[in-house]
């Protein structure tokens, strides 16, 4: 099984790896991310309770599942990279850490868009917002930690281990709702609570965005590697090939 993973401690064979993945990933993006804004924003009923506001769901929700799909992804390629001193592993944590900090920073503002109307205010202090909220710090200070050490090599155990702590908000985020008593409504049972018109355009939104956060995290990933590698002949030889094109 190993043997499968030895390709992508290669950084010119990862490289390759993700380019040759990022047009097929970036078509299926936006065959499933577009058609389900379309169905949902503009062709789905209006709910019987919420009216039109709560179309902002087809926004709010992928961003929130993929905040915390990317930060379980970090903590894995964190793992990876502590267990096995892979540095290609921290640098697809670093590559995926400002596109969850952006995917988490999109869901609290639409998740407080959402809520004005639904709650008469912008934020509270809400168990679910509030362990959001301490999602996009932990992505800012991972960021931040990278940033400041001048040992990448350094960096990278020292942002691994942030990473790792903060897992445990993760099942604080998802089972907030069910732990407290919140104004944040209860998980939403997309096969038997949500309207087929509605589930179907949410799914694709869902789907689509997670891809969408896939390919930029392989566009930075792959920014990173040449960063990382920029001496070496293979990153010369590439950059040559590309000027004369």
């Amino acid at each position: 099984m190993w043997k499968c993973f030895h390709p992508l401690a290669s950084p010119a064979r990862l490289y390759e790896i993700c380019g040759r993945c990022l047009p097929w990933l970036a078509v299926v993006c936006a065959i499933t991310l577009l058609p389900g804004w379309i169905w949902g924003f503009g062709f789905a009923p209006q709910d019987y309770q919420q009216g039109q506001s709560y179309r902002i769901i087809y926004l709010h929700v992928p961003a929130a599942v993929g905040s915390m799909s990317i930060y379980a992804a970090m903590a894995c390629a964190a793992f990876v990279g502590l267990v096995w001193q892979m540095k290609l592993a921290n640098l697809a944590m670093m590559a995926m850490a400002p596109v969850g900090a952006v995917f988490t920073f999109i869901a609290l503002v639409t998740g407080s868009a959402w809520g004005k109307p639904m709650w008469g205010t912008w934020w509270i202090w809400d168990a679910r917002l509030t362990s959001e909220l301490i999602l996009l710090f932990l992505y800012v200070g991972v960021i931040a930690l990278w940033h400041a050490i001048e040992d990448k090599q350094q960096a990278g155990k020292a942002a691994g281990l942030l990473v790792l702590t903060g897992v445990v908000n993760l099942p604080i985020i998802h089972y907030s709702v069910e732990w407290w008593f919140t104004l944040h409504q209860g998980s939403t049972n997309m096969l038997q609570t949500v309207a087929p018109a509605m589930r179907t355009p949410l799914r694709l939104a869902i789907v689509g965005m997670m891809l969408l956060y896939v390919t930029l995290s392989l566009m930075r990933l792959r920014n990173l590697i040449l960063w990382q590698e920029k001496r070496r002949p293979w990153v010369t030889e590439l950059l040559g090939k590309e000027i004369t094109q």
